[in-house]
C-alpha cells in the first residue's frame, strides 16, 4: 500500500471489510461489490466484535458498518477500529435515520454516512471517496447534516479569542488538547491541507511563533481541557 496517503494505489483494489449482522444483506452486498472493478471484498463480519478483530487482522481500506448489530454496536466497533488503524475508513450503511445515530458515528470516527435505501452507485461512491480520505454522506443525510451547522447555538459573549472564526476556535481546542494535524483532519471531516491553512491563520491572528506557544495561549484561555 502506498504511503503517500490512505486506500488502495491505482494499480490495486479498494480492500472491503463488509460488516452486517443480516446474512442475506451481507452477502448479496458482497456479491454486489465484488463484482465492482476496482473493489475487492476482503471479508465479512456478522457483528460488532468480530469486525474489529477482523479488521485487525485483514487491515482493508474500508470498512462497510451496519449500526445495529449484537455483541457490540456498530458505533463502538467504528470507534475501536478507527483508534486502533486510524487509515482505514468507515463507511456506515445502516437503516438508523435519526441525528443521535448519525452525529455518534462521525463523532466515533466514521467518514461515510448512507442510508441502506442507497443503489450500487451511491454505495461505490462513498466506498472510493473515503478511500482517498473524504468525508461523504448520502443525499437525505447530507441535508440534515447541512441543516445542523446551518443554525448553530450562539456565541456566548465573552468567548476566547473573538478574533479567531469559529472553525479556527475549534482547531486551536483541538490543538491545546494534544491532537496532531492528522487526527484535527479526521475529527473534523477537513483536508489536511485545509488544518494546515486554518493553523497558520491561527498562529497570525494570536501573534504566536509556534505551536507549542498557541498551546500555552490556549490553556491559559480554557480551552483543550
Amino acid at each position: 500500500m502506498s504511503d503517500t496517503g490512505p486506500g488502495a494505489t491505482p494499480d490495486e483494489p479498494i480492500r472491503v471489510l463488509l460488516a452486517d449482522d443480516h446474512p442475506v444483506y451481507r452477502d448479496g452486498l458482497a456479491v454486489l461489490l465484488a463484482s465492482i472493478p476496482g473493489i475487492d471484498v476482503a471479508g465479512t463480519a456478522a457483528n460488532g466484535n468480530e469486525a474489529v478483530e477482523r479488521a485487525a487482522d485483514l487491515q482493508p481500506d474500508i470498512v462497510v458498518m451496519d449500526v445495529r448489530m449484537p455483541d457490540l454496536d456498530g458505533i463502538e466497533a467504528t470507534r475501536r477500529i478507527v483508534a486502533d488503524s486510524p487509515h482505514i475508513g468507515v463507511v456506515v450503511l445502516t437503516m438508523s435515520e435519526d441525528d443521535a445515530t448519525l452525529f455518534a458515528a462521525m463523532r466515533a470516527g466514521a467518514r461515510g454516512y448512507l442510508l441502506k435505501g442507497a443503489n450500487q452507485a451511491e454505495i461505490t461512491r462513498a466506498i472510493v471517496a473515503v478511500s482517498h480520505g473524504e468525508a461523504i454522506f448520502g443525499p437525505a443525510v447530507a441535508r440534515r447534516v447541512a441543516d445542523f451547522f446551518a443554525s448553530p447555538p450562539a456565541a456566548p459573549r465573552d468567548v476566547a479569542f473573538p478574533q479567531l472564526t469559529p472553525r479556527e476556535r475549534e482547531i486551536l481546542s483541538l490543538i491545546a488538547a494534544g491532537r496532531p494535524n492528522p487526527q484535527i483532519a479526521s475529527a473534523l471531516f477537513l483536508s489536511p491541507k485545509t488544518v494546515r491553512n486554518n493553523i497558520s491563520n491561527i498562529f497570525a491572528k494570536l501573534h504566536v511563533a509556534d505551536r507549542a506557544e498557541a498551546i500555552v495561549r490556549a490553556r491559559e484561555a480554557g480551552l483543550g481541557r
